[in-house]
């Protein structure tokens, strides 16, 4: 990685003093054992004022965090993939509205489950059929398989969505079999809806979505750490990941062995980790690993209205319909597992539409996105921030760790 210049924070507006204080959060949570390392950025207009690493990336190993550490970015792969699909939206290939079995004929007969019957769910047709847009903004229909409300996700869990040992092309078709949770367009639900986006890549592009994503957008950003899997020259820069001790649901390490000191433990080694070699399943939803580094670089790109380094990945149009919210009213807040105030949704991206709603320091229309190894991004265009927070820890949201370190940016502006 380019190493990354580090400006005074006094020259874009930043108190470094205050800015310090990310520095005392992070000390508490990794000295405290909830998290074995961290790596915090932030950037404004262009220019890097925090860059710091914290901990160990690999605590049984006893391996330093470092910045150039390489981590799960699970779901902050969604907005790659949803520029990816945007390329191809300016190139002429889909309108927002064109209905996804236009170009996936498996998606043309789904069902919506209605509730269920002495037989098992009623299913019916969809008030109307799902759209690009519906993909993009998680408004399909769709699920993800480990909700509890519904039998549709009984379904996913039954035919085995979450094990992902299908190739792309193959797990949209199964999905396209299994019922819609919702009419399209009736509810906001978090679900493999950008998987099934990111298969329409390949189908529009002729391209593998791994290449394409390599060949137009990582190559021209320098990327060169962003991949769906760890490379074996670099996996000694691959952090472990933990969780939550006696967490039987998470823990897939077998060496791994629960205590009850409230310290992390160990989930997932590096060498023995699925991202150690490539996937069957490319995801478009959560498959990426990638640097904090190189997640600027895309970051800023989009700050920049499409371009960074004189490579013009969008045109500044398309930056700005991405990134505004695409939910009526009635679907404001969005909750992936509990509501997030003010929160809305735009093409990839959640977007802040009521901020005094959501009750935290920063900017209407900023947006971003989390991985559920509790990473985080966000870009606030007002302010020209942008801020990334990397670690490797889970159930993400289990710590406010993330919401605490966006305070503590926004607290350090003069």
């Amino acid at each position: 990685m380019t190493p990354i210049e580090i400006v005074a924070p006094e020259k874009v507006g930043f108190s470094a003093t205050r800015l310090g204080r990310i520095g005392d959060l992070m000390r508490g949570y990794v000295d405290g054992g909830k998290l074995a390392g961290t790596v915090s950025l932030v950037s404004r207009r262009g220019q890097v004022v925090y860059f710091d690493d914290y901990g160990q990336r690999d605590r049984e190993a006893g391996a330093e965090m470092t910045l150039d550490t390489l981590f799960r970015i699970y779901s902050m792969t969604k907005p790659i993939t949803s520029v990816a699909a945007l390329m191809l939206f300016e190139d002429g290939h889909f309108l927002l509205d064109d209905p996804i079995a236009n170009f996936l004929p498996a998606f043309a007969d789904v069902q919506v489950c209605a509730g269920m019957d002495m037989t098992g769910m009623r299913l019916v047709r969809p008030e109307r059929p799902p759209t690009v847009r519906d993909l993009m903004r998680h408004t399909a229909g769709l699920s993800y398989g480990w909700h509890h409300d519904t039998p549709v996700d009984q379904a996913y869990r039954d035919a085995k969505m979450d094990q992902r040992q299908y190739s792309l092309a193959e797990g949209v078709d199964m999905l396209a079999k299994l019922p819609l949770v919702y009419h399209p367009g009736q509810a906001w639900r978090y679900s493999f809806a950008t998987d099934v986006l990111g298969r329409l890549v390949e189908v529009w592009s002729g391209e593998s979505l791994d290449e394409f994503l390599q060949r137009h957008i990582f190559s021209p950003l320098g990327m060169t750490d962003t991949a769906f899997h760890v490379a074996p020259e670099k996996i000694d820069r691959f952090s472990a990941c933990y969780t939550l001790p006696n967490s039987s649901g998470f823990v897939a390490d077998g060496g791994a062995s629960a205590t009850n000191d409230g310290k992390a433990i160990l989930m997932e080694a590096p060498a023995t980790s699925r991202f150690a070699k490539p996937p069957v399943f490319l995801s478009g939803g959560g498959g990426l690993v990638a640097s904090a580094g190189d997640y600027l670089r895309f970051c800023q790109m989009l700050l920049n209205g499409g371009v960074l380094d004189g490579a013009r990945i969008l045109g500044r149009k398309t930056v700005e319909l991405m990134t505004m919210n695409h939910l009526p009213p009635e679907l404001v807040p969005i909750a992936v597992s509990v509501p997030d105030p003010g929160a809305g949704f735009g093409l990839g991206v959640k977007v802040l539409v009521d901020q005094a709603a959501s009750g935290r320091l920063g900017s209407p229309g900023m947006y971003g996105w989390g991985g559920a190894a509790t990473t985080v991004f966000w870009i606030d265009p007002v302010e020209e921030i942008i801020g990334i927070f990397m670690t490797q820890f889970m159930p993400s949201g289990y710590y406010p760790v993330t919401t605490q370190f966006q305070r503590t940016v926004y607290q350090a502006l003069v």
